[in-house]
């Protein structure tokens, strides 16, 4: 990310706003559940070995409710097994949203929580040091690759807890999304190279190609709508380009040739379409599941 701009992460009351709005506006926890009502069933019938106790960890929870949603499948799928359900999560914020959800969610007398307030990497050091030798059933990896260092190196270690039947389950956009085609052109000048900001499914399934390692993969239909970003000034459009670019009041900070690059794009068709007169942006995700 070019020097003088300011990671929007780094402001995490803005980020937390804008990601609000994100949510808000785009179809991507609907065509998530969707996803895990209609799919996963099927990718979860076939872990646990008749085991009466399964293990799961999520890695990037956040605020719980997508995991709520997997734990009832699962309980469905098995509807006699006890879970203990490992919870990875750095925003102390977050992790309070979840526990305030599993307090008051019917139904999760089955499952046990473990919460641990630290990143995938502080988890792995921890991990490795007190529980080296034990497997999990289920893992789970919801749009969280973008904030590690080494993407690659991070799905091969969680990988390497799985159970001999056990399956790991990773969600990030599309390399065929719009996101896919802001990051391609704008590389050098938006992405972070703290972290691997810029990572989709398409560099995950190249990974693994590489590496011979089978997986499974899904395409979910997904858009944002984008109209205010082209209205300069307005409040809504200036937090959702800050999220699109993820720089820190990009309106602002952004030399006028890069802005014009970025609206154009975002306007292009490789990125989005019209509807109804507003600006919708492709922001499929991929899932991608994975064996031992």
């Amino acid at each position: 990310m070019a020097a003088s701009f300011r990671s929007l992460v780094e402001d995490y009351p803005r980020y937390i706003k804008s990601f609000e709005l994100f949510l808000e506006r785009s179809s991507e926890h609907q065509c998530m559940q969707d996803f895990i009502h209609n799919t996963l069933p099927d990718i979860l019938a076939s872990i646990g070995g008749g085991r009466p106790i399964f293990n799961v960890l999520g890695v990037g929870s956040g605020a719980g409710e997508i995991d709520l949603g997997m734990l009832a499948q699962l309980h469905l799928k098995h509807p006699h097994v006890k879970v203990n359900n490992e919870v990875v999560e750095p925003s102390i914020d977050m992790l309070h949203k979840y526990k305030v959800r599993v307090s008051t969610t019917p139904g999760l007398d089955h499952i046990n929580f473990a919460w641990n307030k630290m990143t995938a990497s502080e988890f792995e050091k921890h991990w490795q040091e007190k529980n080296p030798g034990k497997k999990m059933d289920f893992i789970h990896m919801i749009q969280m690759l973008y904030y590690v260092k080494d993407p690659e190196a991070t799905v091969s270690f969680f990988r390497s807890l799985l159970e001999k039947d056990g399956k790991l389950l990773i969600i990030l956009v599309s390399g065929e999304s719009g996101w896919g085609k802001l990051w391609t052109t704008f590389k050098e000048q938006l992405c972070n190279t703290e972290i691997s900001q810029c990572v989709t499914t398409g560099d995950i399934k190249t990974f693994f190609d590489s590496e011979g390692i089978p997986y499974h993969s899904y395409e979910l239909v997904s858009q944002m709508d984008i109209t205010e970003c082209f209205t300069e000034g307005d409040p809504v459009g200036e937090l959702l380009l800050d999220f699109l670019t993820e720089v820190m009041e990009f309106s602002k900070n952004a030399p006028e040739d890069l802005k014009k690059g970025v609206l154009g794009l975002l306007r292009h068709p490789d990125c989005s379409k019209e509807v109804n007169g507003r600006i919708m942006f492709n922001n499929n995700l991929g899932v991608l599941v994975v064996e031992p």
